[in-house]
């Protein structure tokens, strides 16, 4: 048996294609030097990390970027909608016979480090492991085993999406740690002024 894995979902970082609803308030190029900040954000957090990496692009593999070849394995993402992508990279990981898989994706710049370690340790005993979101979804999944009833039909990129799947996850008796509640970033109002900064954005927040 392998250890752990992280998976990280990103899209790439390509004008017009990411963050779209931020985008409608500050713009595509605001927005696109946002998402490279984040994307800059979650590598800072994850390369030290002792487990094994796994970088999952929307599109196509970018084999010349921040996520260095040497310490991330770079694949695509498949499935129609999120819930089968995410379902398909944790069962392409279980099959190759880790323990514990942690997914999170590029959105959360209040994400650190020690939480996404935490996450690993609290998987040692809990079958689940959530990081809560404040629009009601959530950052961050910790799984022993694939869970299809946690993927399929969910309402995703919607306030009910972590209810519906703790009260899921309850009905199968599966015992849940949860992290520290945080915020993603989808609207200007998530926005804040060190992420601003780094940017280079130039807005009034």
């Amino acid at each position: 048996m392998k250890g752990s894995a992280l998976i990280i979902f990103v899209r790439n970082p390509e004008l017009g294609k990411v963050k779209t609803r931020l985008a409608k308030t500050i713009g595509d190029e605001n927005a696109l030097l946002v998402y490279k900040e984040l994307l800059s954000h979650t590598f800072g957090i994850t390369k030290d990390l002792i487990c094994d990496k796994y970088i999952l692009y929307q599109d196509a593999i970018n084999t010349n970027d921040i996520w260095e070849n040497k310490i991330f394995e770079k694949r695509v993402q498949k499935g129609a909608d999120l819930g089968e992508r995410m379902h398909n990279a944790f069962s392409d990981l279980f099959k190759k016979g880790y323990e514990s898989i942690v997914i999170i994706g590029s959105d959360c710049y209040d994400l650190d480090k020690q939480i996404i370690v935490d996450s690993f340790q609290l998987l040692n005993s809990h079958d689940v492991v959530i990081g809560p979101a404040l629009d009601g979804g959530y950052y961050l999944l910790g799984l022993q085993k694939n869970l299809p009833e946690i993927f399929n039909e969910m309402p995703w990129s919607s306030p009910l999406l972590m209810n519906e799947t703790t009260k899921i996850l309850n009905e199968l008796s599966y015992t849940i740690g949860f992290l520290p509640s945080l915020n993603d970033v989808d609207e200007k109002s998530d926005l804040n002024k060190k992420l601003v900064s780094k940017s280079g954005i130039m807005l009034l927040i």
